[in-house]
């Protein structure tokens, strides 16, 4: 399978899982994407366009680069967390970007969710 024919399926999954996810105001969406390298966390409120909190494998120091993409994964998932938190949002509903909930994303999550998010 081509990169293109991957890109074009993960494409119609995440649009199948936007048809039913959305964010707003009292419950934004926390979005990810996964890079072969780096993974990215953001969490927009649908209704006005904006993207409120993101956090990314980018930011972190050097500490907590190390181990495993995973692991790196749970680390920004916390961090999101913490940023959330401290701009008051508390709930979220999760958007996986068309990607299974496994591997990285779920790490992300279980991250967001030690850091205090609710979903």
């Amino acid at each position: 399978m081509s990169v293109k024919e991957k890109r074009e399926k993960r494409d119609k999954r995440h649009r199948r899982v936007r048809k039913k996810v959305e964010g707003s105001a009292e419950c934004p969406r926390l979005v990810v994407f996964r890079s072969l390298r780096h993974i990215y966390g953001q969490i927009i409120d649908d209704g006005e366009g904006k993207t409120l909190v993101a956090a990314s494998s980018l930011v972190l120091n050097s500490e907590s680069k190390n181990g495993s993409k995973t692991e790196v994964a749970r680390e920004v998932g916390k961090l999101l967390a913490q940023k959330a938190r401290e701009k008051g949002i508390e709930t979220v509903v999760f958007d996986r970007g068309g990607y299974k909930y496994h591997g990285r994303v779920k790490a992300l999550a279980e991250g967001a969710r030690e850091g205090g998010l609710k979903f």
